[in-house]
């Protein structure tokens, strides 16, 4: 790792992590282990050990459990598992050493922490929540509503929602379930009406466009700041359909309104930096895919990111889920790839090394605390 004022700034600084989930409370046997350590799906004879990130796990994890680096899978887990959830998860968190988290709740197929819990491990941080909107709406289904009283129904709970103390942004999976080539115009009344029908009638989740675009338009109306995964994901995502740059047209039709955040971006950091260089509203990170490229890469990205985006537009994001590690390597490889590109561009005499301070001190803490309103001293 390099070395410099710029990255003795980052090593010092606490985070705040805009956008990230819960981590498990149980103990986690080595498939449940490897399933959280990918996008992907497990695959016959293949671990997930054997990718960036699970090198990177083994790299620069395995000393916090006090393991010799590299150490094997089996010897890995097998001291995760004696330390217990509790201890593991405290001593990520509070290595990642991040002082405000704004946590998604709206993703649990298994038990994770609440963001208070979270926060709690992390060893006295403060939580924010962020509402992911396609729960609202898909929990008003559930309950029963008649197709044209959707519309209404799902506004009024999502208005409910927002209004729960802690929360501080709003965010959608349009990106997993209709892609963003959308008609970018709010829809009708009467066309939500009959795409409700429809979709009450099949169940399911929340794919029809009529209703994303919709929810989206929702969340203008609501105020607060939108998340918007795009890029890099699971394999529900049709990656041609969630190039950012697909946004263009709602986002010239929003413009005024709400802060719109792009979450990951990755392979399209430079179509988000785009998009960031000229609307005012348009943020980004490349959060997930740092700790998916790992350490060594982390600075190629975020110098992609970086090329044409204005500074006081990137922000700081782990996206960690399920595992704490992914916390750990997230702000590892997020303050050694900036404090790297901006201490040599110091070095070459291209920055001045007062601009790269407050530079590192905006992307890693500040913009996220502006654009989301969050108090001073977290």
């Amino acid at each position: 790792m390099g070395g410099g004022p710029v990255h003795e700034a980052l090593d010092a600084m606490e985070l705040t992590d805009h956008h990230c989930h819960g981590v498990t409370t149980g103990t986690l046997d080595r498939p449940g282990f490897e399933a959280l350590l990918t996008e992907g799906e497990p695959w016959p004879g293949v671990s997930a050990f054997d990718t960036p990130a699970g090198v990177a796990v083994r790299r620069h994890c395995a000393p916090l459990l006090g393991l010799e680096r590299h150490a094997p899978p089996d010897a890995y887990l097998a001291r995760r598992a004696e330390l217990g959830p509790a201890e593991v998860n405290r001593r990520f968190l509070g290595a990642a050493r991040t002082g405000v988290f704004c946590v998604d709740t709206g993703f649990t197929p298994q038990r994770l922490t609440t963001p208070a819990e979270l926060a709690e491990a992390a060893g006295g941080a403060r939580a924010h929540e962020v509402v992911r909107l396609e729960s609202v709406a898909e929990a008003v289904a559930a309950r029963g509503v008649e197709a044209d009283a959707y519309a209404d129904a799902f506004r009024a709970a999502a208005l409910d929602a927002v209004r729960r103390p802690g929360v501080v942004a709003v965010k959608s999976v349009a990106a997993y379930r209709t892609g963003f080539a959308l008609d970018p115009a709010r829809p009708g009344d009467a066309d939500v009406t009959r795409a409700a029908a429809r979709w009450l009638a099949d169940g399911g989740r929340l794919t029809n466009p009529v209703l994303v675009r919709e929810l989206l338009w929702t969340a203008v109306d609501l105020g607060l700041p939108l998340q918007l995964h795009t890029g890099f994901g699971d394999n529900d995502i049709r990656l041609h359909r969630v190039d950012p740059s697909l946004l263009t047209d709602w986002l010239h039709l929003t413009a005024g309104t709400i802060p719109v955040l792009l979450l990951h971006c990755w392979p399209y950091q430079r179509q988000a930096a785009y998009l960031a260089a000229v609307f005012e509203e348009v943020y980004l990170d490349v959060g997930l895919t740092l700790h998916h490229v790992g350490p060594p890469r982390a600075r190629a990205v975020l110098e992609e990111a970086l090329e044409i985006t204005p500074f006081r537009k990137l922000l700081y994001s782990s996206d960690a889920y399920g595992v704490a590690e992914f916390y750990l390597l997230g702000a590892l490889a997020f303050r050694r790839g900036l404090g790297d590109l901006l201490q040599d561009r110091v070095d070459a005499d291209e920055l001045g090394l007062t601009d790269a301070l407050r530079l590192a001190r905006w992307a890693g803490a500040d913009n996220a605390r502006r654009v989301y309103r969050l108090p001073d001293g977290h």
